[in-house]
């Protein structure tokens, strides 16, 4: 009964932590055909932090990927420890993807910008969004 309560235990831990997305050499030509969210993150920036649950719910519908930037260019064991640290479990890119875009480095965050199915910019949001804003954003239609 001890190993089976362990167990149980030890499967709660696991669903509570943010899952570790692949994200090495992510190209964003990979992710035509869906919406893509792209959100600028800092840890210093509490509206950030305040719509990570939401970007996470949003990640979770099948026609939308939400790829993270971190601001401040963290990157390897830091930038796990920090997306750990603020429960985010969709995927971060290696680099910032504005200029490849062809749009402006955000100077407010958060900012996101929303790719159309076709990879070009639909538009940007900037400010915290919930996941009411997402959807209308991405053309999801609630509870899709």
């Amino acid at each position: 009964m001890r190993a089976v309560l362990y167990l149980l235990a030890m499967l709660a831990l696991v669903a509570c932590s943010p899952a570790e997305k692949p994200d090495q050499g992510l190209q964003l030509a990979q992710l035509r055909g869906q919406w893509v969210v792209i959100n600028y993150w800092a840890t210093w920036c509490k509206p950030c932090i305040q719509e990570i649950p939401e970007l996470n719910a949003l990640d979770q519908l099948p026609q939308v990927t939400v790829l993270g930037v971190n601001y401040d260019g963290a990157s390897g064991d830091e930038l796990q420890q920090q997306r750990q640290k603020l429960g985010i479990a969709f995927a971060t890119l290696d680099s910032d993807p504005a200029r490849q875009l062809g749009v402006a480095r955000p100077v407010v965050l958060p900012t996101s910008l929303v790719l159309d199915p076709q990879g070009q910019v639909h538009t940007t949001l900037v400010g915290p969004q919930t996941l009411e804003t997402l959807e209308a954003a991405t053309n999801q239609s609630p509870g899709d």
